[in-house]
Parts: C-alpha cells; structure tokens; sequence
C-alpha cells in the first residue's frame, strides 16, 4: 500500500489477486455452509475513517462455493477472475469475468465457483448492515419448490 497523503488518500497494490499488507482471512467460522472460500477486506472504516462501505475481495476454490444466506442490506458483486455461477432465488445464472451482480435485500443467494479455477470476485457492501441468515430446510422448501435453484442445491 502507498503511505496516506495529506488527505488520506492511498493506492492498495495488487499481485496476483492478493493486495499488499491486507491479511487474507477464512470467510466466515467453520462450519459445513461454504466450502474453499478466503477473503480480504481492502477499505472499510477502520480503514478509511468515514468510508460508508465495505469493499472486499473473495476467492472460492475450484469446485467452491460460498454460503446460501439471505439480508436486509443490499450489494454488488464485480467478477474478477474465473468463472462459475450464482444462485439468486429461484434461478440460477452462468458468471464470467466483469460480470457485476446486484443483490437485493432478502435475496437468498451463493456463488459456485467452476471446476477448473478460482472465482474471485469483489464485494462493495454497507459498513453498517445487518447479519447473514441461513434458511433452515423448511425456508428452502417454501422459498424455492420446483426451482432452479433447488436443483442446484439437490443434484
């Protein structure tokens, strides 16, 4: 990263989709709702005092997929690298790079990497939002019977 000017503006440098002084994280705690998945948050507040929003990069392994959740706040995806697909309630739709995905509130949704390379993708978000919730078996059932989606979840 470049030293903050006066303003505090600054330039976070990219290798190979790892940013410089940024940890790479696990996505979330442990647990069977995600499989392969890392992240880096590049900007939030704590970051840049006053920023409104989140900005992160996630990677899923090929073969990976992030957690099935829904929220209240709203985001947008950019497809960076590789190529899979997203769940996005009932349907389910091919992703490739510099695809942007926008996500309203309450939508249940999961991104796939494919089989042969890593997805990586950027996540602008609130700073200020709500918590994931994953359904239960019966949310599923009511939100996408006969879906797409649910096939998805069921090969």
């Amino acid at each position: 990263m470049t030293e903050p000017d006066s303003t505090g503006s600054r330039i976070l440098r990219a290798r190979d989709y790892r940013w410089q002084d940024v940890p790479v994280r696990e996505y979330k705690a442990a647990d069977d709702s995600f499989r392969g998945v890392i992240r880096q948050t590049l900007l939030d507040g704590s970051e840049a005092p006053g920023l409104p929003f989140s900005t992160r990069y996630f990677e899923v392994e090929p073969g990976g997929y992030t957690s099935l959740e829904h929220h209240q706040h709203t985001h947008t995806v950019v497809i960076l690298r590789g190529s899979g697909e997203v769940l996005l309630e009932r349907r389910v739709e091919a992703l490739a790079v510099h695809d942007c995905i926008f996500i309203a509130p309450g939508t249940l949704h999961r991104f796939y990497a494919g089989p042969h390379e890593a997805l990586g993708f950027l996540c602008m978000v609130a700073s200020e939002r709500d918590r994931p919730v994953q359904p239960d078996e019966t949310e599923l059932r009511e939100r996408l019977a006969g879906s797409a989606a649910e096939r998805r979840l069921r090969p």
